[in-house]
């Protein structure tokens, strides 16, 4: 599945601990950028390749996204 919403980039973030600098790290995307977009403030400049950055840092850390099921999209960890 993937990264739909700012909701599941904070919520993959909390499951794991990270800070935003943590993800930054192991994504390669600015910890700014990671902040405009968990605010909201970048929402219409988002870059396919930079979800996809974030998208695989979270899941190589056991994150899975969950797609909307009634409920709307969510997160979880890897048994």
């Amino acid at each position: 599945m993937s990264l739909k919403t700012r909701a599941q980039l904070r919520a993959a973030r909390a499951l794991l601990d990270w800070t935003q600098q943590d993800l930054a790290d192991r994504s390669g995307i600015s910890s700014r950028s990671i902040k405009r977009l968990e605010t909201g403030e970048g929402l219409l400049a988002i870059r396919l390749d930079t979800l996809e950055k974030l998208q695989a840092a979270l899941e190589s850390a056991g994150v899975l996204f969950i797609p909307a099921n009634g409920g709307g999209p969510g997160v979880r960890t890897r048994e």
